[in-house]
């Protein structure tokens, strides 16, 4: 648990949660041959309003309108939510059809459809981990489009400033015996240094041969010292709505990994991505500069 001069709002984190799913139903518009990421469930599973939204995104030029306005915001985020899931997608499968893996926990599920929609984890126990207004939405908009929510899933809230990981989990029956596929998906920006180290020591205790993904701010950008050309998103998200507190250096990344007892295997930025799920099918987007990938292994 944080120390109290350290406790911060996450109710700015909650509110994004629904972002990256969104863009992700937009997608789905593309014609398959050009599609980073297919998944038909995405827009299922949305608010009313974020239903209606899209709905009117058929239409062409509306949809090159909202993805010319989010990018004003930040350059290339369009492409780094389709490209990060695509890139987390085949990792997980890959781990699971290797035989290596038989549990995943997704630490700030939002409005991620990857238990429900890939085959590879129908049979695989899942935890999906968020704040409570996120997982409450997420149970409505599931059980509105599968009826219910299946069996191998269990839907976890948590406050990650506050309460302890681990309990949590194993309230929730996550005994932390099984080799597990961690995802940590836009989530380190949003807590505090404190926190991530907790969340690092809840991964120490992982078995051997789990396996992490997770994303994570430059620290350089969080710190002001370099905007990569988005100066006024730093002044919005780290100045102004106080959302984003942490990053990392991506020279530090691999010894920092090595002290919780895991293996760094990739890290990669979001232009290697672009290059690989992008432009290797004739799509010719902008990549954000200011994210990176991580995939390790537990040692």
């Amino acid at each position: 648990m944080t120390q109290a001069n350290e406790t911060i709002d996450t109710s700015g984190a909650a509110e994004t949660g629904s972002a990256p799913t969104f863009l992700v139903a937009v997608e789905q518009y593309e014609p398959q041959a050009q599609r980073i990421i297919d998944d038909p469930l995405a827009a299922k599973i949305m608010p009313g309003g974020s239903k209606l939204f899209l709905k009117l995104l058929r239409i062409p030029v509306l949809r090159n309108w909202m993805i010319r306005l989010l990018e004003k915001q930040i350059e290339g985020a369009s492409s780094a939510f389709l490209c990060r899931k695509r890139y987390i997608d085949e990792t997980i499968v890959a781990a699971i059809e290797n035989e290596s893996i038989t549990a995943v926990v997704n630490l700030g599920a939002g409005y991620d459809t990857r238990a429900y929609r890939l085959p590879a984890l129908a049979t695989v126990a899942v935890w999906e981990v968020d704040q409570p207004v996120n997982i409450e939405a997420k149970k409505k908009g599931i059980s509105s489009a599968l009826g219910k929510i299946p069996s191998h899933v269990t839907l976890v809230p948590i406050s990650f400033i506050t309460q302890d990981l681990a309990e949590v989990l194993n309230n929730h029956g996550y005994a932390g015996e099984k080799k597990t596929f961690f995802i940590w998906e836009a989530v380190s920006q949003y807590l505090t240094k404190a926190v991530v180290q907790q969340t690092f020591d809840f991964l120490s205790q992982a078995p051997t041969g789990s396996q992490l993904t997770f994303t994570y701010v430059l620290k350089d950008f969080i710190e002001g010292k370099n905007f990569y050309g988005a100066q006024k998103f730093h002044e919005r998200m780290v100045i102004k709505d106080k959302i984003w507190h942490f990053g990392f250096d991506p020279a530090e990344v691999a010894s920092f990994l090595d002290e919780y007892g895991w293996r760094l295997i990739e890290d990669i930025s979001y232009e290697e991505l672009n290059n690989q799920y992008a432009k290797s099918i004739g799509r010719y987007l902008p990549s954000m500069k200011i994210e990176r990938m991580v995939w390790a292994e537990k040692a």
